[in-house]
């Protein structure tokens, strides 16, 4: 442990008598969860051991009981956490360095020697419990880069010459052919040869909705095929799929912040050879000139106390700490004294759009009966919804989900028939009814039709499928039809949060510029999205590695960047940001895991709410260094030119430590979440 550790811590039908399709649950656009409990670190048991015994040996202590009933209990702290601790600073020792390890476990064993067996064991407790903490980051974050690799499957159906056989993902080639099922992972990046389907692609892109795919389009490992089927040919080696790339750059991205780690290390290292000099000379120069071996013994041990950094640790960690503590009940996850430090220190804010902006899931937002249709929008939304009510489409899903919010009754739907990418038929009150895209194969002229009831731009005729699907507010727009009638379109939509124009206002007032927009998603719909909340900067169609060269690209020009995602695909910017945020209830375990902080209930107003908590903390924590420093400084000094009592000595050392500590607790109170000129805090 350091001292960092420390201070911071081909198109197919499907019909109702048909066989069932496999269907796609929601977790299924998550990485499986594969999550390292805390108990079950060696590092963690030891510290809750040291801790258990501590605190059992406290309370008898302080009640002057026989030194027998609380000695065998601070002799277990001593040893469950501090024998690796120890231990590694012997192996650094061998390796000819000396770092805080081995010197805090020789403070703690000076101070039990003489007497200050208190001392010695709560320097002991720390270190462990620090430990423990930093081996649990570690083991999340390898937990969570595993876990994205289980979103490729772990078999494909590779077709041949003499049929199909089942394969392992890592023996495929460029120029195999696949054939991807209904409801199957697709297996390696490539392009589809045949068949028409939809994927959902939001763990790489971060598109809410599934994406047709037909001929000629591209298909990427890891996302999931819709209710058609395809024949796919590999076109990239699946070492070099965009998975593996985004596991690669969540790595590399991870390693950058090695430098600063580094630099401490340095510190640390002159540090402790400072003290440890500085103690050998305290006990040697006295003995030289005739003092007592007691006294000069007792002088040095005095010094290595009061110069020990448990001072500065306390100092450090209680305005962080109380900042963790007061942003988690309000619905922040910090997981570090250092994540929350961090947080203070951005000056730019970048953003992805779904699922952090947005709801991520679509919602009706538009019921537009067509004119002579008869029907008004209540009976126009039962008439789609009845008919897409057997769909597992996600489109459909939301159009029921809007019909039932209004209490409409469904009528029952017969013969249902679903065609990927298009569209459904169904029988309803004895009326054949389509609701589709506006493209679902239709004539132009009803095409045109359709959009002008629905008030999309068509331009000239030339635009691409996207813009006739895509309503001029930056929704999907979606036909109904009756007999083969048009008689309205519903338009769906990715609405934004409602407090996403409150905290890109916000994040521009701590930062003094707009945040940045970066998105999977297509420029139309992005720009929507950003004038809705006030963004200027908008940067649309990105893969994850776009994201992080955009994050790099600020990071170049000098900026600590905050990126704020919640999917598979904004891990990668995750890592490399100065800091990063992740939206809980949708996002990724990836995301989550790679994240400095999760808003656990969604709330976006609370980023910079905590961003501004996190500068108060790291206000309180350079107060409490002066103070800390101060009282070191003049311990240190009063043992060194004159004569220090031992009890004095630790009484000015645990004196300053509660000083310090008190200090940083003021963050526990209500009223630091937010600025008292914003007024009361929300109601939770």
């Amino acid at each position: 442990m350091s001292l960092h550790v420390f201070l911071y811590g081909a198109g197919v039908s499907s019909t109702l008598d048909s066989p069932p399709v496999p269907t796609v649950d929601a977790s299924a656009r998550t990485v499986p969860r594969r999550r390292t409990r805390f108990l079950a670190l060696p590092e963690a048991r030891w510290a809750l051991l040291a801790t258990a015994a501590f605190l059992s040996a406290l309370p008898l202590h302080f009640a002057d009981a026989p030194g027998w009933t609380y000695g065998p209990l601070y002799a277990i702290a001593y040893l469950a956490g501090g024998w690796e601790p120890a231990l590694e600073g012997l192996r650094a020792l061998r390796g000819k360095t000396l770092d805080v390890d081995l010197l805090m476990i020789v403070a703690a064993l000076g101070a039990a020697a003489i007497g200050q067996v208190l001392d010695g064991a709560l320097l002991i407790v720390i270190f462990a419990t620090s430990g423990a903490l930093e081996a649990l980051a570690t083991a999340r974050t390898a937990d969570s880069v595993r876990g994205l690799l289980d979103l490729a499957p772990a078999t494909a159906t590779r077709v041949t010459a003499d049929g199909e056989e089942s394969v392992p993902v890592n023996r495929l080639s460029v120029g195999d052919e696949l054939l991807i099922r209904p409801g199957e992972r697709i297996g390696a990046d490539g392009r589809v040869l045949d068949g028409t389907s939809e994927a959902d692609q939001a763990t790489i892109t971060g598109e809410p909705l599934p994406v047709l795919k037909t001929p000629g389009d591209e298909v990427v490992a890891g996302t999931l095929n819709g209710t058609g089927a395809l024949r796919v040919r590999v076109e990239r080696d699946p070492a070099d799929s965009v998975i593996a790339r985004i596991v690669t750059l969540v790595e590399e991205a991870s390693r950058t912040k090695a430098p600063t780690q580094l630099f401490i290390e340095k510190i640390e290292q002159r540090y402790a050879v400072g003290v440890v000099a500085a103690t050998l000379t305290v006990f040697a120069v006295p003995l030289a000139f005739g003092a007592d071996l007691t006294g000069a013994l007792l002088r040095a041990m005095t010094f290595m106390i009061v110069a020990s950094p448990c001072a500065v640790v306390l100092a450090t960690m209680p305005p962080l700490l109380s900042a963790i503590a007061t942003a988690g009940r309000h619905g922040v996850l910090v997981k570090s004294a250092l994540a929350m430090e961090r947080l203070g220190e951005i000056d730019t804010a970048a953003l992805d759009k779904t699922g952090t902006l947005t709801e991520g899931a679509p919602e009706v937002t538009a019921v537009r009966p067509a004119t002579g249709s008869g029907l008004d929008e209540a009976a126009l939304l039962a008439l789609a919804a009845a008919a897409e009510h057997p769909s597992e489409h996600p489109l459909a899903r939301a159009i029921v989900a809007a019909a039932r919010a209004r209490d409409l009754r469904l009528a029952p739907a017969r013969d249902f028939t679903a065609k990927p990418g298009h569209g459904v038929t169904a029988t309803v009150d004895g009326r054949f009814i389509t609701v589709g895209r506006p493209d679902s194969g239709l004539d132009a002229e009803a095409d045109t039709d359709a959009d002008a009831d629905a008030g999309t731009d068509t331009g000239t005729g030339t635009g691409t499928r996207m813009d006739r699907d895509t309503d001029a507010e930056g929704g999907t727009v979606v036909r109904v039809e009756r007999d083969g009638a048009l008689v309205g379109t519903l338009v769906l939509a990715d609405r934004p949060r409602a407090d996403a124009a409150e905290t890109a206002a916000g994040l521009t007032a701590l930062t003094g510029i707009s945040p940045v927009l970066l998105t999977g998603d297509n420029p139309r719909v992005a720009a929507q999205v950003a004038t809705a909340t006030g963004i200027t900067d908008v940067r649309a169609s990105l893969l994850p590695e776009d994201k992080v060269t955009a994050v790099r690209e600020l990071q170049r020009a000098g900026r600590k960047v905050l990126f704020v995602g919640d999917g598979v695909n904004d891990a990668p910017a995750l890592a490399a940001a100065h800091a990063g945020v992740a939206m809980g209830r949708a996002g990724s375990d990836l995301a989550l895991e790679t994240a400095d902080a999760v808003v656990v209930r969604d709330e976006l107003a609370a980023i910079p709410a905590v961003v501004r908590l996190s500068r108060a903390a790291r206000r309180l924590v350079v107060q409490n260094l002066l103070v800390a420093g101060t009282f070191i400084t003049v311990l240190v000094l009063w043992d060194l030119l004159g004569h220090l009592p031992l009890p004095l000595g630790v009484a000015g050392h645990e004196g300053s430590t509660v000083l310090v500590g008190l200090n940083g607790l003021r963050l526990l109170r209500e009223s630091a979440w937010r600025r008292p000129d914003e007024g009361r805090p929300r109601a939770q």
